[in-house]
């Protein structure tokens, strides 16, 4: 089967249906029959492991609802099947026996119980109850859903070929979500998860960590960077084991953990949590991690209760800033991080960010930030980003007091040829070859405005400003009428659609449900 254009037949089965709206929707219709496929296939192979050591293997989900026992509409012959449900009997079956039972609830006729966690309950038969805990089916025609099942139910993922094409498909999907209005700040371009990933340089043996790992872009990256260093059986255990996230929101956390199926982790440690929920020092020696890369999300308004898990100095009401107390926290001795942060963290002065700031200089090795143009995370946001490189380790020769000897800061310019990035001219690897190449023999460039280091002492001078290197004012850019009304509806989406998701936020805080005229 044809792997390469299976999105757009399937989304071209869903514009008929009445119950869908939108891109963002489309794709959640989509990966929740992805996740089922592909943790059918992986139970396959746990049958298997089970059969190999003369044991028992029993599923989570009830034998009726195994995809294998109600998806497939032809038997292992190809031949057609006689019971296939479709049309108004396959939407009962979903919406009050699968997704009921999925979520922990008994089916509506009571005759399959809900599937139940506890401690003792393996991750990776957790992990359905956590995927379909807030996750929505919103086709209502049952014959054009029976067509959805079928295109899924024909990729053949013991095909080790047709897996892979399965898997970079499934990567071109979630790229898509930068332009699904708010579900953009699930994903981070993989130019610059993988970037982040080769200069932490992970081995095999490590425990590699994202805190808020949205779609699961760093920890894909880390484990195509360490795929290499598989050649042995103990290797394998080791890339089993060398991955861990966590995500608060149902629909990233679904779009994360089918990703790193997919790519090979058959027991994802991944969990639907709040990474800030804990208090800060319950962590010692357990819950530490040997590198950490991540996106923290930004802009947030944290509650008060959040809050209170954190050093009084530390106490911030914005969430990129709490991350980078949890970060500090969880990174292990001699660990490494790479963290992307607004460039309000780099100038702000509010007593939090110093502390934070102060904080990174005094006992971690701040050793570079890679300035990032305002456009990478185009359409989704303008907002300029920027990479901090740190490390749990005191830089040999640093001053007294410190743990930072010097810290780079490195201004990456917009290609040769781009204004800006946008969907579809995104940022490529190939963009930061220039800045791989500076990494490898760090200098001084434009007299200090492009790429120049700083003591900590000079930082701290400051006030703490990690605002240098910046970008030069442009001039304005002079469009077309139909150009500049682009740009503007573009803009006034975007602005929507963040509106929107602050306003849903700020209603679920107080329990209020405003319905739209």
């Amino acid at each position: 089967m044809a792997v390469g254009n299976l999105v757009k037949r399937l989304q071209d089965i869903m514009r008929k249906d009445a119950g869908i709206n939108g891109d963002a929707q489309r794709i959640e219709q989509m990966v929740w029959m992805f996740f089922l496929k592909v943790y059918d296939a992986a139970e396959e192979d746990w049958e298997l492991d089970a059969m190999d050591h003369d044991e028992e293997f029993k599923s989570i989900i009830p034998e009726p609802l195994r995809w294998r026992n109600w998806a497939p509409s032809k038997d292992d012959e190809g031949k057609e099947k006689n019971d296939t449900l479709t049309g108004q009997p396959l939407l009962d079956f979903i919406n009050e026996k699968l997704f009921r039972v999925l979520k922990g609830e008994d089916s509506l006729d009571g005759e399959i119980k809900g599937i139940q966690v506890t401690r003792d309950t393996a991750r990776h038969q957790a992990v359905v109850r956590d995927v379909f805990q807030e996750v929505n089916q919103y086709m209502k025609n049952g014959v054009l859903l029976r067509q959805m099942i079928d295109e899924i139910d024909s990729v053949d993922l013991l095909d080790s070929a047709e897996s892979h094409q399965f898997g970079d498909m499934y990567e071109t999907l979630l790229k898509d979500l930068q332009a699904a209005g708010n579900a953009g700040e699930f994903y981070t371009p993989r130019p610059l998860t993988d970037f982040t990933v080769q200069h932490l340089e992970p081995k095999l043996g490590e425990l590699m960590g994202d805190l808020a790992a949205g779609t699961g872009g760093f920890i894909i990256s880390t484990l195509n960077y360490l795929d290499s260093q598989r050649t042995t059986a103990a290797d394998e255990e080791k890339f089993q084991r060398s991955v861990m996230g966590q995500e608060w929101k149902p629909f990233p956390y679904l779009l994360g953990v089918t990703n790193i199926m997919l790519h090979g982790i058959k027991d994802p440690q991944f969990f639907h949590m709040d990474s800030l929920g804990r208090n800060m020092s319950d962590y010692q020696e357990e819950g530490k991690l040997d590198t950490i890369a991540m996106n923290p999300p930004y802009g947030g308004a944290t509650d008060a209760a959040t809050k209170m898990n954190f050093k009084a100095e530390y106490r911030s009401s914005e969430t990129a800033d709490l991350f980078m107390v949890l970060i500090m926290q969880r990174l292990n001795k001699g660990g490494r991080a790479g963290v992307v942060v607004p460039d309000g963290f780099l100038f702000g002065t509010d007593g939090a960010k110093l502390a934070i700031k102060k904080r990174l200089l005094q006992e971690f090795n701040l050793h570079t930030i890679i300035r990032l143009p305002g456009s990478v995370f185009a359409p989704y946001t303008s907002i300029a980003t920027n990479i901090l490189f740190f490390n749990n380790e005191r830089a040999e020769g640093a001053p007294e007091g410190y743990a930072t000897r010097e810290t780079w800061i490195y201004r990456m310019d917009m290609p040769e040829g781009y204004k800006h990035f946008s969907k579809t001219r995104p940022i490529l690897n190939s963009h930061f070859d220039v800045v791989n190449e500076w990494w490898k023999n760090r200098q001084v460039l434009e007299d200090g405005e492009k790429s120049r280091s700083f003591t900590p002492q000079e930082l701290m001078e400051t006030g703490c400003n990690f605002d240098q290197c910046k970008f030069p004012k442009e001039e304005e850019e002079v469009l077309r009428p139909e150009e500049l009304l682009k740009r503007y509806h573009e803009e006034r989406t975007a602005l929507d659609a963040k509106i929107d998701a602050q306003l849903r936020e700020i209603e679920s805080l107080l329990g209020i449900n405003i319905q739209k005229v």
